[in-house]
């Protein structure tokens, strides 16, 4: 059942299922929290209170908000676990586990832990090489541009195709959702307006972070020519010891829909040592 949250003059879509230690879900550009249909059921199950979140401009949140960088969804993210009690942990994917950064890093009474899944958390620059050598970030890239600077619902499908190396089962309808959406006057602005955000913003706050967190990448993920590398700069850039990176082979962009039953295995046991126990 869709709750919207006031948040100025706008609203957050979230839903909530399960009762235990709050974690709270949000996912990437240009999706939903459908993209969780597979993980959020299960944490629900595993004993945790699922606040599973569309990040504004998306899903069945408002548009028209000031602003779409990491800063502002993080305070969003904030605002949606004041709300329901905190504290939490965030598993945030793309855009969203920078803002989960920020989260943890600007708010650390309310946040216990962070998961990353093929997060943007530091400024980004083409690497010129990979996209000499590797066909995948090449692809992913090209579609990315034309997305950004044309607005083009099917070049972001075209970045999907490459992004979700193999498909879940239900992916037709899956896409059909995100094209539907995507296709709601104002949506694909609000995407272009997330694709010009500087992921600077969350890597500057990557030394003040104060709880566990726990970094997926996927290895054929588009995004980046060494998904690798990215995932160790990041945890480099925490604090000693706060930072575990995972990489999960074939993985693409969007891990936990690709390959749920994997990320459960990692976060499970995260959360168990993370979570605020009720």
């Amino acid at each position: 059942m869709t709750e919207y949250l006031a948040v100025g003059r706008n609203a957050i879509a979230y839903d909530v299922s399960g009762e235990g230690p709050l974690v709270v879900l949000a996912h990437g550009i240009g999706d939903s929290r459908h993209s969780y249909r597979f993980v959020a059921p299960a944490l629900a199950a595993a004993g945790y209170r699922v606040a599973n979140v569309d990040i504004r401009g998306c899903g069945d949140s408002s548009l028209g908000w000031d602003g779409y960088s990491r800063t502002d969804i993080a305070g969003d993210l904030l605002a949606v676990v004041r709300h329901l009690g905190g504290p939490a942990v965030i598993i945030g994917q793309s855009i969203s586990g920078g803002a989960a950064t920020i989260a943890a890093a600007t708010a650390p009474d309310l946040i216990t832990g962070v998961i990353e899944l093929a997060p943007f958390t530091r400024k980004q620059s083409i690497t010129l090489g990979g996209l000499v050598r590797v066909k995948r970030y090449r692809n992913g890239s090209t579609h990315l541009a034309m997305t950004l600077v044309r607005g083009s619902l099917p070049s972001w499908k075209k970045y999907l195709d490459v992004a979700y190396p193999v498909k879940p089962a239900d992916w037709d309808g899956e896409l059909a959702r995100i094209e539907a959406k995507l296709s709601e006057p104002g949506r694909m602005k609000a995407l272009q307006a997330m694709c010009k955000s500087d992921p600077g913003d969350a890597g500057a706050q990557l030394p003040n972070v104060a709880c566990p967190v726990l970094v997926i990448e996927g290895s054929a993920d588009p995004d980046w020519a060494d998904p690798r590398a990215e995932g160790e700069k990041i945890i480099a850039d925490l604090p000693s010891g706060l930072g575990e990176l995972v990489v999960i082979e074939g993985a693409g962009h969007y891990p936990h829909a690709q390959t749920p039953e994997k990320v459960l295995a990692l976060a499970l046991p995260f959360l168990a040592r993370t979570a605020a126990r009720a």
